[in-house]
């Protein structure tokens, strides 16, 4: 399922994630090894990331896979993480996941595929 992001949005949601983390922007320039002016620059639109910045930076606020595509796309970037439709598994994988999910509430489930 793609995310439907416009581009030139990642300044906002750069400080919407930042500001949802509780952290300054010195707090992020310190978690993601950048510099503090770096990250000024990002989120007033005067630098534009890189995908590997935009991922580093996503990564050091701990922002969740599917919102991480959404920083990527507002950046211009393609999505990176691949969301699976759950009606595409046979009903015996439907049933394991189903019990691992009740087994892991309430914290969140990843599958990932090897």
């Amino acid at each position: 399922m793609m995310t439907i992001v416009p581009k030139n949005v990642f300044p906002a949601l750069l400080r919407y994630w930042r500001g949802n983390r509780g952290m300054s922007q010195l707090d992020l320039a310190g978690a993601a090894d950048v510099s503090p002016k770096h990250i000024s620059f990002l989120e007033t639109g005067r630098a534009q990331p890189s995908r590997e910045m935009v991922l580093r930076l996503a990564t050091s606020l701990g922002v969740p896979l599917r919102d991480q595509n959404a920083l990527l796309t507002s950046a211009g970037f393609a999505e990176v993480f691949v969301e699976i439709d759950a009606n595409a598994f046979d009903d015996n994988i439907k049933r394991a996941l189903t019990m691992m999910m009740a087994h892991q509430e309430p914290y969140p489930l990843m599958v990932a595929e090897a």
